[in-house]
């Protein structure tokens, strides 16, 4: 082989040889994988809206990047808002992933341009979110940009939550959401056909076999807040504050106008829930605190 041509082949292999680890590292990047736990806690800012008296709401939520575990952090040094910290409302238990407009946080018309800052140390990282009335995270106060004839008489829910302040552990807890509105806005007329036909997902009977993808996130596992309907209101319950492992679960058999979730507990503790219920465009919502025992 020409000498040429031997130099030519050894750069070849050379450069192929140094590619190789390199595109395993990408592909082994943590970035590039999901977890089912052992990750942390980042806080974001939701964006802010004007209030009737000239104050400011300053919303935040977060994204726990784990796909199953729960984590709490308790407020303090590792869960802290500033300024007038560290408690502000802010949650001390994370469900997994996304959980958008978690908590509010009101400040005065005066504000200015400060900061408020919401910090979240897990696994010691800690994540920051920062909070500022910049223009263009303005956003709808609830109702607003929604037009419709009804919409100036269309009223927000009424809801009324019953629920023991305590319970010992082991015991069930059951909370009881009873729910009035008047029956606006109207609901939407959809079509026939055409964009206003929601897809089935589901195979023709002489179609081909689709195939079964093997999960590799435990999606079955995963906690989210609980979610019930009476008539047309949406009422959902989110834990905010508490151990984690309890267990929420919605009551089909409850009677007319009243939502019923009933609940165990892994664990003594304070818990707080926040009970909402959504006409779609106008809201209500309540805190009920049960201490376990």
């Amino acid at each position: 082989m020409p000498t040429q041509l031997r130099r030519w082949v050894l750069g070849v292999c050379v450069v192929v040889g140094l590619g190789g680890p390199e595109d395993v590292r990408a592909q082994a990047d943590p970035q590039n994988f999901l977890f089912n736990a052992g990750q942390t806690i980042q806080p974001f800012y939701d964006g802010w809206a004007h209030n009737p008296d000239g104050s400011f709401e300053m919303h935040f939520g977060y994204l726990n990047r784990n796909y199953v575990e729960e984590v709490q952090v308790q407020i303090g040094g590792n869960n802290r808002m500033s300024p007038e910290g560290p408690d502000r409302g802010q949650p001390n238990y994370f469900y997994p992933r996304v959980n958008r407009r978690v908590f509010s946080v009101t400040v005065p018309a005066d504000w200015g341009d400060r900061e408020l800052v919401w910090q979240v140390t897990t696994h010691d990282e800690s994540y920051r979110a920062v909070g500022w009335l910049q223009p263009e995270w303005e956003i709808s106060a609830p109702g607003a940009g929604t037009a419709s004839a009804e919409g100036p008489a269309n009223q927000p829910p009424t809801l009324a939550v019953e629920a023991p302040s305590a319970i010992a552990l082991g015991d069930v807890l059951t909370m009881m959401a009873t729910v009035a509105d008047d029956g606006l806005p109207e609901p939407r007329q959809r079509g026939g056909g055409g964009r206003g036909t929601l897809p089935t997902f589901e195979p023709d009977s002489d179609g081909p076999t689709l195939p079964v993808n093997v999960p590799q996130v435990q999606t079955d596992r995963r906690k989210s807040p609980v979610r019930g309907r009476v008539d047309r209101v949406n009422v959902s319950w989110t834990q905010l504050r508490g151990p984690i492992g309890a267990s929420v679960d919605v009551q089909d058999d409850a009677p007319d106008g009243v939502a019923t979730v009933t609940a165990m507990f892994e664990s003594a503790g304070v818990y707080l829930f926040r009970v909402q219920a959504s006409d779609g465009r106008l809201s209500a919502s309540e805190d009920v605190s049960v201490t376990v025992r």
